[in-house]
């Protein structure tokens, strides 16, 4: 099981700091289908979940929703037919913090859930991934 599941967002500051270089080729194996973007000079982390029709992307979208409050970090989602592109990245410190990787494996548990698709995070082990993946 990927162990950021298992972990929940801290509050962040301004001064909070970004994970690091180091930080991401450790974190990104755990959320292989995520890419980091670069929007407006600030890194984030965006990935396209497909779904069949636009009732289960609208779905997947109120679980994301939910998950974020109970979190309080919460994303961007855009939600069309058949997917939703989802963002994550922490406003305060206009860049990624450790949240943004867990919210992501819990992105990826709520997609595995409602499509029984096993997902990357859930699937990891302990053998080693190849980092440059994501």
């Amino acid at each position: 099981m990927n162990d950021l599941l298992k972990e929940q967002c801290v509050a962040c500051r301004r001064d909070s700091p970004r994970v690091t270089a180091a930080e991401i080729e450790e974190l990104a194996p755990s959320i292989p289908e995520w890419k980091i973007v670069e929007c407006e000079g600030v890194p984030q982390l965006e990935r396209v979940f497909r779904f069949k029709d636009f009732s289960q992307a609208l779905e997947f979208t109120n679980r994301v929703g939910e998950l974020s409050n109970r979190q309080d970090h919460h994303p961007k989602l855009c939600t069309e037919w058949g997917k939703v592109t989802a963002t994550w990245w922490t406003h305060l410190i206009k860049g990624l913090h450790r949240n943004d990787f867990i919210m992501a494996a819990k992105s990826d548990q709520i997609f595995s859930e409602m499509t029984g698709a096993p997902s990357e995070s859930e699937s990891l082990s302990a053998a080693p991934r190849d980092k440059k993946a994501v």
